[in-house]
């Protein structure tokens, strides 16, 4: 593992951000973070979990005095890498960002933290994110439930397609244009205040991707810290930088980490006697977009 920057001074915001095999992205996004030019002050982490499209060499480049960066021997996962850097992090918050995001204006970080200093029993802070296309991403979300999970991935989600379940899982009812306190955040965009990382400790590594953010926030609401979304600032998000270049895996680990959410959370609720259920749904849902997958390839071949 390589790292760099002076661990020693105290800075206001920690731009942790893990990196696999999204140079290009990675570079826009880092310059996004530099033009951060309104008072704060920040350092940057990029932890690289062993890409091999050359992000490494490009950040040592063209970043190299800017940036702390940290080498992984092999993909570890989202979990495991941010766990890296938040562990060398100086900044009283740390700011989890995805390599394929942009910060849409120099002003963003400076008006969340603002506002977390401001609320001192916020805990997390999540910005409005959007597709590059201007439209909308629910980063924002009320933790799921096993009715959920039941109606978006087995038939009844088709025959059923706006069921109040899902429609409250997404908080698809809600205009997200007001800040408000929410069950969670997406950690593709993610202010979280050092204390608060202290009492609930770290991302949980037993999820290699996906759902860590929703355990994460959870166990800060148990701890008594608020979870709230800001829109008055924007992160523009490009979904998949990195999960579209082995998108098998990543169906496989998205629906790992469900299942692993829902055993932490639901062994003992009543709903778990609906875990069958939605285990089969998600085995049916996994071969069929595998079968689109392989369609998808042999079209192009």
């Amino acid at each position: 593992m390589e790292a760099r920057a002076d661990q020693t001074k105290t800075v206001d915001v920690t731009v942790s951000i893990v990196n696999w095999n999204t140079r290009e992205y990675l570079r826009k996004c880092l310059e996004s973070v530099l033009a951060q030019n309104s008072g704060i002050s920040i350092e940057i982490n990029v932890v690289d979990n062993a890409s091999t499209d050359g992000s490494a060499a490009m950040v040592r480049s063209e970043f190299g005095n800017h940036v702390r960066l940290i080498t992984m021997s092999r993909n570890a996962g989202f979990a495991a890498a941010q766990n890296q850097s938040i562990r060398l992090a100086s900044g009283r918050y740390v700011f989890l960002l995805n390599p394929d995001s942009v910060l849409n204006s120099p002003d963003v970080l400076r008006k969340m933290v603002e506002f977390m200093d401001a609320n001192k029993d916020v805990g997390f802070l999540g910005p409005k994110v959007v597709n590059p296309d201007g439209s909308l991403q629910y980063s924002a979300r009320r933790f799921p439930t096993m009715l959920a999970a039941v109606f978006r991935h087995t038939l009844l989600g088709r025959l059923f397609p706006n069921n109040a379940f899902v429609r409250r899982y997404l908080m698809t009812d809600w205009a997200h244009d007001r800040i408000a306190e929410v069950d969670w955040l997406s950690g593709s965009a993610l202010l979280v205040r050092k204390e608060t990382i202290q009492q609930i400790g770290l991302l949980d590594e037993r999820f290699y991707m996906y759902l860590e953010d929703v355990d994460w926030c959870r166990r800060a609401h148990d701890a008594g810290w608020r979870v709230v979304y800001f829109p008055e600032v924007t992160v523009i998000h490009k979904i998949g930088g990195a999960s579209d270049q082995n998108p098998v895996e990543m169906i496989k680990e998205h629906h790992k980490s469900m299942l692993r959410y829902f055993l932490k959370y639901n062994a003992r609720s009543p709903q778990i006697l609906l875990l069958p259920l939605v285990l089969l749904g998600l085995w049916l849902r996994t071969k069929a977009r595998l079968r689109l997958l392989e369609q998808d390839s042999n079209e192009s071949d």
